[in-house]
Formats: structure tokens, sequence, C-alpha cells
């Protein structure tokens, strides 16, 4: 006897940026999300035309939505905080997007509103916050914590009992060997080797990563 299909669950995507067609891609390949909508909040004219075929509604119209839709937000970078606490205070509960195709180990935590990509590999132990983007072939060693509002993007690699601090960005194919602590809205720019801890606000780029601007708000 077949197992019953179980219905999909309505999914409104916060944002219509690039990124905003892979995240629907990533949300319906699960199995378990149909995208019905996107929430625009910097262009009202986008509420007027359809993307990818689907309504635009501006976020001050979205309430109605709420009861009945999940939501993840599609901003690829860290500044995605404020998009994602209006539609929070409008009363919409947040998705975790984990592609089939990503391993994920069972003692690891995957807080709401994150992105796993396909290819991710999380490993034991490890914890992910609230609404962070992991891209495709993204490698975090066991151990690790990802603060909330992170984004890794494509092959990016943090080794075991790392620490990633809030609203960090860690850049294509950069690494981060095990034990470092990478500050709060701190950036690694793309292929660079960190060796040492980075501290919160600064931009560090080479191999190994240097300083190369401070003061810095990834956002």
């Amino acid at each position: 006897m077949s197992e019953p299909i179980r219905p999909r669950t309505p999914l409104v995507i916060l944002g219509t940026s690039l990124f905003a067609p892979e995240v629907t891609d990533l949300a319906e390949e699960t199995g378990r999300y149909e995208v019905r909508a996107f929430i625009e909040n910097w262009d009202v004219d986008k509420t007027r035309q359809t993307f990818l075929d689907r309504p635009v509604i501006w976020i001050d119209d979205a309430a109605p939505l709420a009861a009945a839709h999940e939501a993840v937000c599609a901003l690829g970078t860290t500044d995605r905080d404020g998009f994602i606490e209006r539609a929070a205070s409008l009363g919409f509960r947040f998705a975790r997007i984990i592609h089939p195709a990503a391993r994920v180990s069972t003692t690891t935590m995957i807080g709401e509103g994150s992105i796993l990509s396909v290819g991710a590999i999380i490993g034991a132990h490890t914890t992910i916050g609230r609404h962070v983007i992991i891209n495709r072939g993204v490698l975090i060693g066991h151990h690790t914590t990802v603060h909330d509002y992170v984004t890794l993007a494509p092959g990016a690699n943090v080794a075991g009992a790392a620490t990633i601090g809030e609203g960090a960005y860690i850049g294509m194919g950069a690494v981060v060997i095990d034990r470092i602590t990478i500050g709060a809205r701190s950036v690694v720019a793309a292929g660079s080797v960190v060796l040492r801890d980075v501290p919160d606000h600064v931009r560090v780029l080479g191999n190994p990563a240097r300083i190369i601007k401070r003061d810095v708000n990834e956002r």
C-alpha cells in the first residue's frame, strides 16, 4: 500500500533578488514546500508584475498571508535582519530549507529561517543559528557554532570547534581552521585562509588572512 501524498506547505519568499530563484528551487526540491508568492520591501514597482510567474506582495500588505504561509528570506547579503523582523512582526513563521542533497548530522541543530544548499555538509554537534545561509558545497566541521544571520558563500570550509559571529560573511572558497573565532559582522574575503581569530567588524583577506579594513558593518 502506497503512502499518502502529504500536501506541501505554502511558502513565501522575502525578496526578489538574483538569489530568490535559487531559493525557490531549493525549497521546492525538498518536496515539503510550494512557493506561492514573493514579498518585496524595497521597490514597490515590482508588485505591479509577477516574479517567476508568482505574485509580488508589498510587505505592508502581506499580513493576511501569515496564517497559512511560512516564510524564508532570499537576500544573499547579511543585510536581511530588518526585513525578517518586519515579517515576524506580521506573524510569519519561518521555514528551515534543507536540500535533500545536503548532509546534516543528526546531532546538529538548525535554527528557523536557515537555508542549506546542495552539497553542504554539516558535522556532528554543530549549532546553526537563525536565518543563516549556507550555500552550495559549504563544509562546516563538528562542534562549531554559527550564529544568526551569517552567510557562507559557495565552497567555504569552516573546520571543527570554530565560532562564526552574528552577521559575519565568509566568502567563496574561504578556509577557517579549527578553533578559530570570526567576529560579529566581519567579512572573510573569498579564497582567504584564516589562521588566527578575527575581531568584530573587520575585513580580512589573504593567506594567511590579515585585516585590511576596520569598522566594517557587513549588513
